[in-house]
């Protein structure tokens, strides 16, 4: 949060040590001191506000940091006091609060500072201190409290008696302080000093002395007390920032509509708030206006989380006050079923309130397109901003009940609908032929009701488990990986099924457990599905993956003389190289796919219902179906990492990979590097290695393909260095892409 206020950071060395500016310019982490001095402060000012205090211009500090900031010089280093009062002719007429640092104090975190310049403003203070209570025996100044627990003074520790260096009370080297009185208790305690050093700190006793009110804020973190002096300092302080760079944080929304991958997504409370919906809705709103597309309305869904009835509600009193017809969805609604009905009804946008596999606290909205895809970024991007500009007192609703009364609001039921579009493309006596048994976990989620239909009419044997209304999931996370499947796996090996099935919360992602009880990855889903539809159907057709998604399938494709399309992560760029290629199976590793012919988004429903027809159709097993797959392209070992990311850590990698280009990475000479989404690095036979923060979680995803177990971990080894350090990336490659990576 930027604020009226100057800052002035002390980089000119001490009388103690004059080399102390070199010492500025060491590296800490992928940063300076200096640089991380700088950057604390522009959290609060703007960088052409901030005054760096050098000893001659051509001090090294000042050319590392270049020409966005003002520079002062302090050619005798006489004081941090003398230091700060070089830069009052460059603040002349200036007569509001200055935040003062010292250019060695790079471990405070933003929200002392931050909390240090509110309570100096609330308190109507002259200055205010940053302080702290510890135990440890730092070399800081004491802060001294007369009887009625005033500051009254700072003691140095090279001046305190015994007794005051027992006071737990340390000043830590920031202040903000009123500039009209900054001036002259400078000039007070200069006189004082004579030829002396000027500290800074004198003027806190004579304001003490002339009644001024002199307040403090406390810093919490122990690790943000280090000052970094000596060498062991400095390896403490880069252990202090690896650790808070990689230590997961609760995401907070600061109240903005932020499109990922699959739509908008966020924490109930803090980014999902009725409000916010609200505002998302009137801009939807303002876009069919503005296009003239009020007569096609909208189709509004949601699933079983918390509030999601709710913000469909309040989605609906939107459009029908903005005079725009909507459809609400009878009941807690799959996703796929809201993007079939878009495209049926030729609706402007079709809305399923859904966080997807996301964990219970999250929330989201996902927006479909006429067609029934997801609009592409552009698109989001001019969305989400105008919903972030809105106020809410520029939404125009009316009443449920008046939008009801109206006739714009009315309640419709497309499952029938969408069930019959699902099963034209299933052969459903190949099904009853079989006389399958399979197990079902919609994992509390929305999906088993239309796909119970589906497989009950294919006289299938279904035992469906977990499918009460949870919004709490169970307790576990509504996203169909292996770790999340146990009670299926149980289910199948003990009831002997034949086939196991899952879907995540919405039901647009899909997960199979063969007859053995063994989880079947997507990649190989993937496969199987493609050669099933290619060989056995006799389907003709390429394939779209994501670059998150295994090479496999671009194998398989052209062993059947077929097409293979790469486009980046989110099923809007599927469903748009679907549309221009044609292509016969469309999918990504996380779990949804789509084939031509049927909806432009994931469908875990319809996913389902196709591997049961691969399953009763061929009378094999995944495990034999891959095995014949595998002798006809080969194979590779593919690894996926997961890791809780920070805004630091995307920060730290983006650096850290933004040098000069990689030409190897454990021992694979690098063929191709690509920054289209994320950073991709290509290598012979297939082999590639992906990083790439999440759209949708808080998570860098780390993926990998190999020949061998060996050299797949290798490569995400190499990968994980990045974050703590143990990667070099200094060769050299001429075969990039010229973006800045994971930008």
């Amino acid at each position: 949060m930027l604020m009226n206020m100057k800052a002035i950071i002390l980089a000119a060395g001490s009388p103690r040590d004059p080399t102390h500016h070199t010492w500025l310019l060491q590296q800490l982490g992928d940063q300076t001191l200096i640089d991380c001095v700088v950057e604390l402060a522009q959290t609060l000012v703007q960088p052409e506000d901030i005054i760096v205090v050098v000893d001659h211009m051509d001090n090294p500090v000042a050319a590392h940091l270049g020409a966005g900031h003002q520079y002062v010089i302090q050619a005798e280093r006489r004081g941090t006091g003398h230091a700060v009062l070089q830069a009052q002719t460059r603040l002349d007429g200036y007569t509001g609060p200055v935040l003062i640092l010292y250019g060695d104090t790079a471990l405070l975190w933003p929200a002392s500072l931050l909390g240090l310049v509110t309570r100096h403003h609330l308190k109507q203070a002259t200055l205010t201190l940053l302080t702290a209570l510890t135990g440890q025996r730092l070399p800081y100044g004491r802060v001294v409290r007369n009887q009625d627990g005033r500051i009254c003074d700072i003691i140095e520790e090279a001046d305190a008696s015994p007794l005051e260096r027992t006071i737990g009370e340390l000043n830590l080297g920031a202040y903000v302080i009123e500039s009209a009185t900054l001036w002259p208790a400078l000039h007070h305690v200069a006189t004082e000093a004579g030829a002396n050093a000027i500290d800074l700190t004198a003027i806190v006793g004579h304001l003490a002395q002339s009644g001024a009110r002199i307040e403090h804020h406390r810093a919490l973190d122990e690790d943000e007390f280090l000052g970094v002096n000596t060498a062991a300092d400095m390896a403490q302080a880069a252990f202090i920032l690896q650790k808070r760079q990689l230590q997961p944080r609760r995401s907070e929304e600061h109240n903005q509509i932020r499109f990922g991958t699959g739509g908008w997504r966020a924490l109930i409370g803090e980014g999902f708030t009725l409000d916010n919906v609200r505002r998302l809705c009137q801009a939807l709103a303002n876009d069919i206006i503005r296009s003239g597309r009020e007569t096609q309305g909208v189709i509004v869904g949601y699933d079983r989380r918390f509030l999601s009835d709710s913000a469909a509600q309040a989605a609906a009193e939107v459009f029908a006050g903005n005079n725009i017809p909507v459809q609400l969805q009878t009941g807690d609604t799959p996703t796929p079923l809201i993007t079939y009905a878009t495209a049926k009804a030729q609706a402007a946008y079709g809305l399923i309130f859904t966080a997807s596999h996301n964990p219970p606290q999250w929330n989201g909205l996902k927006v479909f397109a006429t067609d029934g895809s997801l609009p592409l970024d552009d698109e989001t991007r001019a969305i989400e901003q105008e919903a972030n500009s809105l106020r809410v007192a520029q939404v125009v609703k009316v009443d449920l009940n008046v939008a009801y009364q109206s006739g714009l609001l009315i309640d419709v039921d497309y499952t029938n609908d969408y069930v019959d579009a699902v099963e034209r493309l299933i052969d459903l006596q190949v099904i009853r032929n079989a006389g399958l048994r399979v197990a079902l976990d919609p994992m509390y989620g929305t999906g088993q009701v239309t796909l119970d239909i589906v497989l009950t009419e294919a006289r299938c044997r279904v035992t469906t488990i977990h499918d009460r209304h949870d919004p709490l999931f169970g307790g576990r996370n509504p996203a169909p990986d292996p770790q999340e499947l146990t009670s299926l796996v149980n289910t199948v090996r003990e009831g002997k099924y034949a086939l196991g099935l899952a879907m995540d919360g919405d039901a647009d992602r899909i997960a199979i457990v063969d007859d053995q009880g063994h989880y079947v990855s997507t990649n190989e889903l993937l496969l199987l599905l493609y050669f099933y539809l290619h060989e056995i159907r006799g389907e003709r057709g390429g394939v779209t993956r994501n670059l998150a998604t295994t090479h496999l399938l671009d194998r398989l494709a052209a062993h059947f003389g077929e097409p293979a399309y790469e486009v980046p992560v989110g099923f809007k760029h599927i469903a748009a190289s679907m549309k221009a290629h044609d292509v016969l199976l469309a999918g990504e590793s996380s779990g949804g796919l789509s084939i031509r012919g049927h909806i432009l988004g994931k469908d875990g429903i319809f996913a389902c219902a196709l591997v049961v027809e691969m399953i009763a159709r061929t009378g094999r097993s995944p495990a034999d179906l891959l095995a014949e797959i595998r002798s006809r392209i080969g194979w590779l070992v593919g690894k996926e990492v997961n890791l809780p990311a920070t805004p630091e850590m995307k920060i730290l990698v983006r650096r850290r990979l933004a040098g000069a280009p990689i030409n190897e990475i454990a021992g694979k000479p690098v063929t191709r590097t690509s920054f289209e989404d994320g950073v991709k690095f290509y290598f012979a036979n297939d082999n590639w290695l992906l990083l790439r923060f999440s759209g949708t979680e808080p998570l860098l995803r780390i993926f990998a393909e190999a020949d061998s177990d060996e050299e797949v971990n290798a490569l995400i080894a190499w990968a994980q260095g990045i974050l703590t350090g143990e990667t070099h990336t200094s060769k050299q490659s001429q075969n990039t892409d010229d973006r800045s990576p994971l930008s």
